[in-house]
């Protein structure tokens, strides 16, 4: 089994490296790690980034997910060959781009494009927010998928995701306490549904939420509250239409052998227990 320790970065296509940096910088609240040629390195905590920006196709989108050491890694890369994964070792100078010892990269069962890294680079620097967004980290992404049933055996049988709850039959599940790393979002397509981060408080949403009005930042869910994993939340639409997050108050949980996912339907209030409709 491939053994997922967390969540490490996005790498994001974009038609306009210059906006992309605006919106991180002045929307999301994320500071500047490193801008070298034409990739823009952003960081959400301790990591030296966990954002990339990179002048390319939009499409091309990138979830990194941090494994032990390189022995899980050769393993893992066995184990995904003999499934029928083709897998991408990544050469020194594609190493140094993405900032880790080593990684290898594959596309799930849906065709998203995964890389398991080992050693991603920490900074030695504090994290400052390049606005007062209150963020404490990066938390998950939700995945586009064309089978949730078939995409949730993969995460929850190759790799040692666990299932938190359902909506519907599209699992939200978990690689550590949290109560979910990886939520699957059916689609017709492959790529990113969403990029999470903490925050701080409740006031930090609904502080983001006028910010980002007055900047006509599109709101297209909440503020609200998840009944799944208790979150207060704000999503909003970021460059080339991407949807980013911020929450607060998510649920861990604390004891894996009792923990029993529960089943919710996909009518509104099994998305926000307020009311909150969304708009994407």
């Amino acid at each position: 089994m491939i053994e997922l320790k967390d969540l490490s970065y996005v790498r994001f296509g974009t038609s306009n490296l210059e906006d992309a940096e605006s919106f991180a910088t002045k929307c999301l609240g994320l500071q500047v790690g490193e801008q070298s040629g034409k990739a823009l390195y952003l960081r959400s905590d301790d990591r030296a980034h966990t954002l990339c920006y990179f002048e390319g196709d939009p499409a091309e989108q990138t979830v990194g997910f941090e494994v032990d050491d390189e022995a899980q890694l050769d393993a893992a890369a066995a184990t995904l060959d003999q499934l029928g994964h083709p897998v991408h070792a990544g050469t020194a100078g594609e190493c140094a781009s993405r900032k880790v010892k080593a990684f290898i990269g594959f596309k799930d069962p849906s065709g998203n494009h995964i890389e398991l890294v080992v050693r991603p680079e920490r900074s030695g620097k504090r994290y400052f927010g390049s606005r007062d967004a209150g963020i404490t980290g990066f938390s998950h992404v939700g995945l586009f998928t064309s089978d949730p049933a078939r995409d949730e055996r993969f995460w929850t049988q190759v790799c040692n995701a666990r299932v938190s709850d359902r909506i519907g039959d599209v699992a939200l599940m978990r690689v550590n306490a949290i109560h979910h790393t990886i939520a699957l979002a059916p689609g017709p397509k492959a790529g990113v549904h969403h990029v999470n981060h903490q925050v701080e408080s409740n006031d930090d949403v609904l502080r983001s939420y006028y910010h980002l009005s007055e900047k006509r930042v599109p709101i297209v869910f909440g503020p609200g509250r998840h009944p799944t994993s208790g979150a207060r939340f704000l999503y909003f639409r970021g460059p080339d239409g991407m949807v980013f997050e911020y929450s607060i108050g998510v649920d861990e949980i604390e004891d894996e052998d009792t923990h029993r996912p529960r089943q919710f339907g996909f009518e509104p209030s099994s998305l926000c227990m307020w009311g909150s409709k969304r708009n994407w």
